[in-house]
This record gives structure tokens, C-alpha cells and sequence, in this order.
């Protein structure tokens, strides 16, 4: 029976009603179609704690078992809404100049039960910590970021125990998988969709897994991610030649006419006149700015040769070296095309801080991190209303801003010589 509530009214409600439109057909129920907005209004609303007790006293008063049975206990499908809102951020910043940005972030929690918890690393607290991990997909133009997929890491440690399996309701095909390939996965699913944008970028937790590269690759994607300073290359003019080895029979492999090394060593050979100053866009406190080299290379990344050794791969990429203020450095592999200009490759590359905002504005605004339950699929519930409701933000933010000036491209980076 469908049930009827007073909510508490709120100034923007009917903006709320309006965004929700696309949204509230995909539920199956209509008890499901009635609690989604006010699960939403308790996101939004005033109030400190945004899990669903402090919300239901807020927005439902009396109703906190209705409010907790819609985001843990109801079984509504997730595809559907997932559609939804990739279409509707397409609408508000996609297009052939949006990124998709791909990253993770944490949710610290007590104790081994809640659903994929484990002693792992923590963005948020810049250690290994008892957390949940998230990996995320961010779809961004300029400095507007709109989050279209949260999906939960599970650990290895998680595969075997049937117990915690059990009590978290864990879905028994879903194992433990690579953070990359969860990403590629939610990447495929947001471009069939309908997701445009005109370069995937990433940090170093994978940019430095050649296989993620690659299958960007394959998918004719252009990309640019954090590595770390040992990665192994090439230049990019290497030969690669079969030469007959010392005592006359024909080599297993071919080898290549120089020796890999690090991109921390292939750095340090270039002249200070290739280090230019770039500023990519204005901060708080002003312009934000810093020096970077970039030359063209091939990654260590093909078949193995002797000592554990590797060929260049078949694609030539830039290596792209930061230098911050204080001296720290960066490294960075996009294949992006040679002609690219330095200051599109840096703006590109420093992009990726859009969904660091997201990820921050998420918590702090809508308790993205207040969730309470154990079990998976309130906790990607959680997430994908957290999702919409910071969609259904920026929209407002945008159209507040008179939508198109609001999406007017910021100024280009500056670039020049040291």
C-alpha cells in the first residue's frame, strides 16, 4: 500500500520535483518512487549527520524504518538510475572538451563487518586504514565536476569468507577484482550510456598498470595519468634489432639498440631550456602554476627479454615531468598526439583535481561517509543517491550562473620558457 507523507517544505523542493522527473519512472514501485525524494530532501537539507535516523527526524519524523528499508532493504535496480544520471550530466558538462576522470576514495569505518572493509590505503588519511574503497568515475568540464559511478572495491580477504559474505549480502558472482579493471568496466558502461568527453585521466594507482593504458588504448581513448618516477622507458626513436649473439646462434628476442631507464633518469638527461612555467588556471590565491619537461617515449611494456628486462611497446606516448613550487616532481604518460601543445598536455594532466573537489563536497555536503549499514547494496544505494543529489547541486549551481556562462570555458593555460 502506497504510503502518504508530510515533509517538512523546503525552498527549493520544486526544483528538486523538476530534476527527479527522469528519474523516479525507473523505480518499479511506486513506494519506491515515493521515498527516493525525501531520502534526497534528507541529503540535502540542513543538518550535520546524513545518516537515515538524524534524516528521517529531519525530513520524516516517525518514519525511520520506512527510510531505512528504501535504501537497505529494498531491492531496486541500480542500471536504470545509473542511466539516468550519466545522461543528465552528459546534458550539464559533456561534450569533446569534458574529462572522464577515473579515482577512488575512502570511507574509514570500525570494525570487519561493513560490506568489502579492510586494512587498506586511505586517500583521506594519507595511510593504510580500516576503510571502504570506492572507485569512481567523474565526468568534468572546466571546474564542474558531476560524479557518474561509484562502485565498491571488494578485497581478496573478502572471496573466501562466506560468514562476512552472508551477513553483508554480498552477491555470490561478485569477487574480488583489480581496481583497473573496475574502472575499464565502469568506463565501458558510462560511453554506452552516453557519457562524451574527450580524455580519460587518472592518478598513479593506474597509470601505472600498462594493461589499464593499453585498454584505454584499444578503446581509441585518449588518456593521461600519474606514474610513478620508476617506470621503465625507451625513446622514442629506439631500433629494435635481431643481432646475432656472441657465439653465432640466433637471439630468442630481438634487442633494442639502447637501455631502459627510469622516467626519474630519462628526465635528468634533458637541457633546463626544455623546462617551461605553465599556468593552468587561477586558484584562491592566485594563478596556479608550475614548471614541466615533456619529451616523446616508448613504456617498457612489451615482451620480456633477458634479466627480467622488457621491449618498448608499440606505442609512442609523452613522458611529462611536474616540478612544483618546492621542488617536489610528478611524472606523468599521456598519448596524447606528438602535435599537442605542452600547455593543452598540462591543463589536461591537472584536471584531474575536479574529482578530489567532488569527492570532498560529497562528504562534507551529503554524508556520502554517514552511511551505517553492512550490506552492499545499501551501500551503492547510498552512493547513487548521493550521486544524484550532487548532480541535482550543480544544476542548480549552473543554471544560477545562467547555464551557458556558467559552462564558458575558463581561461587557457599560460605557457612559457623558464
Amino acid at each position: 500500500m502506497t504510503q502518504t507523507l508530510k515533509t517538512p517544505q523546503i525552498p527549493w523542493q520544486h526544483d528538486l520535483e523538476q530534476w527527479l522527473q527522469p528519474f523516479l519512472p525507473q523505480f518499479h514501485h511506486k513506494n519506491q518512487a515515493l521515498w527516493a525524494p525525501v531520502y534526497l530532501q534528507g541529503l540535502l537539507g540542513e543538518g550535520r549527520r546524513k545518516s537515515v535516523e538524524p534524516m528521517a527526524d529531519r525530513v520524516a519524523p516517525g518514519n525511520t524504518q520506512q527510510l531505512h528499508h528504501f535504501v537497505s532493504g529494498s531491492n531496486w535496480a541500480l542500471d536504470p538510475l545509473e542511466a539516468t544520471l550519466v545522461q543528465r550530466a552528459d546534458a550539464l558538462v559533456g561534450g569533446p572538451d569534458a574529462l572522464l576522470i577515473v579515482d577512488d576514495t575512502a570511507l574509514v569505518k570500525k570494525g570487519r563487518h561493513s560490506a568489502g572493509v579492510g586494512h587498506q590505503y586511505c586517500g583521506e588519511l594519507g595511510k593504510k586504514a580500516n576503510c571502504q574503497s570506492l572507485v569512481s568515475l567523474t565526468l568534468a568540464r572546466g571546474e564542474v565536476p558531476v560524479p557518474v559511478g561509484l562502485r565498491l572495491f571488494l578485497p581478496e580477504a573478502w572471496d573466501e569468507d562466506t560468514a562476512r559474505r552472508a551477513a553483508a549480502k554480498i552477491p555470490a558472482d561478485l569477487k574480488h577484482r583489480p581496481k583497473w579493471r573496475i574502472a575499464l568496466e565502469e568506463i565501458d558502461r558510462v560511453i554506452e550510456q552516453g557519457a562524451r568527453f574527450g580524455a580519460v585521466v587518472a592518478d598513479a594507482g593506474y597509470g601505472n598498470c600498462g594493461p589499464f593504458r593499453r585498454e584505454l588504448s584499444k578503446r581509441e581513448l585518449n588518456w593521461a595519468v600519474g606514474v610513478s618516477s620508476t617506470v621503465q622507458v625507451y625513446p622514442a626513436d629506439v631500433r629494435v634489432e635481431h643481432v646475432p649473439n656472441a657465439h653465432g646462434r640466433p637471439r630468442k628476442h630481438p634487442v633494442p639498440g639502447v637501455v631502459a631507464v627510469s622516467a626519474e633518469a630519462m628526465i635528468a638527461t634533458l637541457p633546463a631550456r626544455v623546462w617551461r612555467t605553465i599556468t593552468w588556471r587561477k586558484g584562491w590565491k592566485g594563478p596556479l602554476k608550475a614548471q614541466f619537461a615533456m619529451l616523446r617515449v616508448r613504456v617498457a611494456e612489451g615482451a620480456k627479454i633477458a634479466q627480467g628486462r622488457r621491449l618498448p611497446g608499440e606505442e609512442q606516448v609523452w613522458l611529462v615531468c611536474e616540478q612544483r613550487v618546492h621542488g617536489e616532481r610528478r611524472y606523468y604518460l599521456s598519448n596524447l598526439p606528438a602535435s599537442t601543445a605542452p600547455c593543452v598536455l598540462a591543463r589536461l594532466i591537472k584536471g584531474r583535481w575536479a574529482c578530489e573537489q567532488a569527492h570532498q563536497q560529497m562528504k562534507q555536503e551529503l554524508g556520502l561517509d554517514h552511511y551505517e549499514g553492512r550490506c552492499w547494496l545499501g551501500l551503492q544505494h547510498h552512493a547513487l543517491m548521493v550521486m544524484i543529489g550532487y548532480a541535482f547541486l550543480q544544476w542548480l549551481r549552473l543554471r544560477d550562473k545562467k547555464g551557458a556562462h556558467a559552462t564558458a570555458r575558463h581561461p587557457g593555460p599560460v605557457c612559457r620558457k623558464s
